[in-house]
């Protein structure tokens, strides 16, 4: 079954479901990504400081699937931010994805200590006008940061992808991504397997027949979500892409929202890391 796409502000569209890729050794990369690729993924999450760029553009040039069939995330790290330097950051992720664009590229945490995140994303509009980023987002950016670079340049991000999970469900701010138009894309989606072990999400998984990490993707579909789970196993390469034939319902839906903890994060803290 193809993902499901969900539009963006800019007038494109990105799937609902993709391929992570944080964490996964280099050497592995073109092996296990060209395997999500084949098992149905269209998209792929990567980052400069993932270090494993290289790896993607490998198996995007030896898949059987058209570039343009495909969706491609890329990111600026902490230590390059600045117009000049986000320009350079950029040319040297293309060069070693081996493309001649991106689809998304996301500012990776706003620094606000370094107070770059202006500059920043004003770099970013010009790569979207360039065509060289087809759409621009931001990742780990506060309601404040959001309202902040919106106001100060005007251009909205597409994406704002943020720790999100059962226990961490963010619902602040993504009513205010909701009120800018701005999609919301989870990382750690499964909160790094953590959420796994829930007796909630394991009782709803076996009145599916499904497993646990299933029932919490598809409550990131049903919830509009983007997920981007990450494993390097081939067997879960097809799980996690399996949960387009199956639907909760309102009460279950409603049991995993009583998951959400305040104190849920795993990740850094937005304010301070950077």
């Amino acid at each position: 079954m193809a993902v499901p796409s969900l539009p963006l502000n800019d007038g494109r569209a990105m799937p609902a479901l993709g391929f992570g890729v944080y964490q996964l050794d280099a050497a592995a990369t073109p092996d296990v990504v060209g395997r999500a690729i084949r098992a149905g993924y269209r998209s792929i999450d990567t980052a400069a400081i993932y270090g494993n760029e290289a790896g993607v553009g490998c198996a995007i040039r030896e898949a059987e699937v058209a570039r343009d069939d495909l969706f491609v995330t890329t990111k600026v790290w902490n230590d390059r931010q600045g117009r000049d330097a986000t320009l350079a950051a950029f040319d040297e992720s293309l060069a070693r994805l081996g493309l001649d664009h991106v689809d998304l590229y996301l500012i990776h945490w706003p620094c606000p200590l370094r107070d770059l995140y202006v500059e920043t994303w004003r770099a970013l509009a010009e790569l979207r006008r360039s065509g060289r980023a087809r759409s621009i987002g931001v990742s780990n950016f506060s309601a404040a940061h959001l309202e902040r670079i919106v106001g100060e340049t005007g251009v909205v991000p597409a994406v704002n992808q943020i720790e999100l999970h059962p226990h961490f469900q963010q619902a602040a701010l993504r009513a205010v991504h909701a009120q800018l138009g701005i999609v919301t894309e989870s990382w750690s989606p499964l909160g790094q397997g953590r959420e796994l072990a829930d007796p909630v999400l394991a009782a709803i998984a076996r009145a599916h027949g499904r497993s646990p990490a299933q029932v919490v993707l598809r409550w990131h579909i049903q919830s509009g979500l983007v997920a981007i789970p990450k494993t390097a196993t081939p067997a879960r390469i097809a799980e996690n892409l399996a949960v387009f034939d199956f639907v909760l319902d309102d009460a279950e839906m409603a049991r995993i929202g009583g998951l959400d903890r305040a104190a849920g994060r795993i990740g850094p803290d937005p304010e301070t890391f950077g």
